[in-house]
């Protein structure tokens, strides 16, 4: 048997099996950067920055089905299916390409949205809205306190309302003896949330991109493979990876 049927046949197999671990790993993905937005969604105000996410789940429900369409043609060896099989695997290079193109346009974004959201969050801050529960969370979290830093909450309603003290998610881990108070800084994170968040979300992406830059890489080999089985066969002698 020819070498490079026998490669590109192998290739395609390896590509189906890859199609059903790539699907676990991309769902994973996506549904960690959904999760990761949706933690703190009181503060990122553009909500198409989500749509990278939903591209990839989607392209991960996809991926399952057309592992399994990839495997059973290439082993049935059906020149229909490997010609599906190619344009499906077309449609989702494009689709990685198109989440790819998302996330490095919203990645430039972050510190801009973040910055007006966030400020507008911290000033509603009484003790007991949704949005108090987001500070909390977000500064407990991030161990940071304020936006820019922790003086920031002298210009809030909630530090002149509660004796000039900041709230207690501000505290440092294990700190009991920490009331919130100004005048003890080393039991309190006086590094802004700003620049955490801004930060953790960047890193959240770019790991987004990298697997779908990844997962792209994979899906040009197997057209290539593809190709090289339909222009390489003569007719209908498409030779059987067992022959």
């Amino acid at each position: 048997m020819d070498c490079g049927i026998i490669t590109s046949k192998s290739v395609l197999l390896l590509l189906s099996l890859i199609f059903w671990g790539a699907g676990v790993a991309l769902a994973y993905v996506g549904s960690y950067v959904i999760k990761s937005y949706s933690s703190f969604e009181d503060f990122v105000s553009d909500k198409y920055s989500i749509i990278p996410a939903a591209i990839i789940i989607g392209v991960a429900v996809v991926m399952f089905v057309i592992g399994t369409v990839g495997c059973c043609a290439t082993l049935r060896e059906s020149k229909v299916g490997l010609g599906f099989f190619l344009i499906i695997i077309m449609i989702i290079f494009a689709a990685e390409v198109t989440a790819f193109v998302f996330g490095f346009i919203y990645r430039g974004r972050i510190k801009g949205d973040l910055e007006k959201s966030m400020k507008d969050v911290f000033q509603k801050y009484d003790g007991l809205n949704s949005e108090t529960h987001a500070v909390d969370i977000l500064q407990s979290q991030l161990e940071c306190c304020g936006v820019n830093n922790f003086t920031d909450w002298t210009a809030s309603p909630w530090f002149v309302q509660h004796n000039n003290s900041v709230p207690h998610s501000c505290c440092k881990a294990n700190a009991t003896q920490c009331t919130g108070q100004l005048t003890q800084p080393d039991l309190l994170n006086t590094q802004g949330c700003e620049a955490k968040l801004e930060q953790m979300l960047q890193d959240v992406l770019s790991y987004a991109m990298l697997v779908i830059l990844g997962f792209a890489i994979i899906k040009f080999f197997g057209m290539l493979s593809i190709c090289v089985i339909t222009c390489r066969s003569k007719k209908n002698d498409y030779q059987p990876l067992y022959a």
